[in-house]
């Protein structure tokens, strides 16, 4: 273990610190870490002495950026220096500033990483207890149910800032999105896209003074957050509501031609569905699930012709049922597309558009 631990470099991004940067780069060295980045981002020159420092310990290096550019540059800036200096690395460890990362549960990631060498490694707190913040576990109950319907990934910490990460993925991560919180979102992300395996070690909960040492701002930085992960249903969402606009268009035009009959439904839907349907494929091959697989198209109209039939015959049962005209074709029509899209979302980014 004492081998793995001198090629594991440990990265610590800092803004504004206090005397707690001392003390969490001391327990680093009590348990053996000999490589220690630490990224100051801009905290500005009344933070010079404390990162002098942090300088002095043995195996620290630290980093500057002249001006703040967020948690996510700082870790990049990091895994770029850990890529040209480091070259025997095995991986590295990212850790969170202002002592809320217990070095046993430090060390706990490293072993976990040894034991599983090609897995990324989470520490995951536990949310339950009441001397959690109201903040950091509203947060996190609600990023983990959306990554959960969103990206199919069951993850406990969605925030947690405590990583091991093998040293084989710290290229990708440099080419991932974002510059601050946002960052460790889409490194999330990233691991879903990429299928990078993971695995979770149960870590201490520690808040310090209510977090109040914490730079997340937690209105400005969810919405980027959410905002991440809510592009990844932008297509399917654009997709609906363009399917749902020229179904109202073709189902007025054809109640001239076929006041009475069901089949201007099934034609509406169709038609629909044909020019709906060829936008969200190639925004979804493209731009959401950035898939290859050749054999994504056929899925996708397989997927179409269900998705099609079931739509068709619901929303005409329900006209039927309840004498709707074009208004109300239309509501029902929503409302069943809604229970549709549900489903037909889970089924693309688990079926159609695997790797």
């Amino acid at each position: 273990m004492n081998d793995f631990i001198k090629n594991m470099s440990v990265i610590l991004p800092s803004y504004k610190p206090d005397e707690k940067l001392l003390t969490v780069l001391d327990g680093l060295a009590e348990k053996g870490f000999s490589d220690v980045i630490v990224v100051n981002d801009g905290s500005g020159s009344g933070y010079d002495g404390l990162f002098e420092k942090a300088a002095a310990f043995p195996g620290v290096t630290v980093l500057t950026h002249p001006e703040n550019k967020g948690k996510g540059r700082a870790l990049k800036t990091a895994f770029a220096y850990c890529i040209e200096n480091r070259p025997a690395c095995t991986g590295v460890i990212t850790v969170d500033g202002d002592n809320q990362h217990h070095p046993d549960d430090i060390l706990a990631c490293c072993q976990k990483l040894s034991e599983n060498p090609g897995q990324l490694v989470l520490g995951a707190r536990s949310f339950s207890s009441d001397q959690v913040p109201f903040r950091s576990r509203f947060g996190n109950v609600m990023t983990r149910g959306v990554f959960r319907f969103a990206c199919g990934i069951r993850i406990t910490d969605t925030q947690t800032g405590l990583r091991a990460i093998p040293a084989q993925y710290l290229p990708l991560m440099l080419e991932t999105a974002g510059e601050r919180y946002e960052y460790e979102t889409n490194m999330l992300l990233e691991m879903k896209t990429n299928e990078i395996p993971f695995t979770e070690v149960t870590i201490r909960t520690i808040y310090l003074d209510d977090n109040d040492s914490s730079h997340f701002n937690p209105l400005k930085d969810s919405i980027k957050i959410y905002r991440t992960i809510f592009a990844f249903l932008a297509s399917s969402l654009a997709s609906s509501l363009l399917d749902l606009g020229l179904f109202f268009l073709f189902v007025s035009l054809l109640a001239y031609f076929m006041p009475e009959s069901l089949w201007n439904v099934v034609a509406a839907t169709a038609a629909a569905r044909v020019c709906s349907s060829l936008f969200n494929y190639l925004v979804n091959s493209k731009k959401v699930f950035r898939s290859k697989n050749r054999t994504s198209l056929a899925r996708y109209y397989v997927l179409c012709i269900l998705q099609f039939a079931a739509s068709a015959g619901l929303v005409s049962l329900g006209a039927f049922l309840f004498h709707a005209g074009s208004v109300g074709k239309t509501v029902i029509k929503a409302i069943v597309d809604i229970l549709l899209f549900l489903i037909s979302y889970q089924l693309q980014r688990e079926w159609v558009f695997k790797k």
